[in-house]
């Protein structure tokens, strides 16, 4: 019994190699996967460091720049054989001041433009507030129509109405 006891005791040599092998493959798939997600993690948390910055940066408003385009406009207009007018006061609203100095080149354009508006529209609907809005819309769209054919980008906010007379 003796011999039988220390065959029992010794175990084959076959799965004890088999064993080895597996346990350093295990080891290795280990030590790839920890190395392959600290990289991972190290790359991804040092590339969203910096990107949380350039994000404030740019959603970060510059200061307002007021423009006004002076003189103010005139328009008539002949209402059931009585003569109207329309003067507006308008200011440009834009936040670079060298874009803005860009767009100064082509204000007559500008300001061709927005007579040629004003004379289109009727007076009944300039009457309304409904009315003067849409008109300060379309200016605002002339404006950057303007801005966006000349300099290649939209260089006003908006148009603001800074006096409206209709009489």
């Amino acid at each position: 019994m003796a011999k039988s006891d220390d065959a029992a005791a010794k175990p084959p040599a076959g799965k004890g190699k088999l064993k080895l092998i597996l346990m350093i493959v295990v080891g290795l798939l280990l030590a790839i996967g920890a190395s392959v997600g600290g990289t991972w993690y190290i790359m991804h948390s040092s590339a969203a460091k910096p990107a949380p910055a350039a994000e404030t940066a740019t959603n970060v408003k510059q200061p307002a720049i007021f423009e006004p385009m002076l003189p103010a406009f005139v328009a008539n207009f002949n209402q059931n054989g009585r003569q109207r007018y329309l003067q507006v006061s308008i200011t440009l609203l834009a936040r670079n001041q060298s874009d803005l100095d860009a767009l100064k080149v082509h204000m007559p354009v500008i300001r061709n433009n927005l007579v040629m508006l004003f004379s289109s529209q009727g007076f009944d609907t300039l009457a309304t507030p409904v009315g003067q809005e849409m008109l300060r819309q379309k200016v605002t769209a002339s404006v950057q129509e303007v801005a966006q054919k000349e300099l290649g980008k939209v260089v006003i906010e908006q148009a603001l109405f800074t006096n409206f007379v209709l009489q």
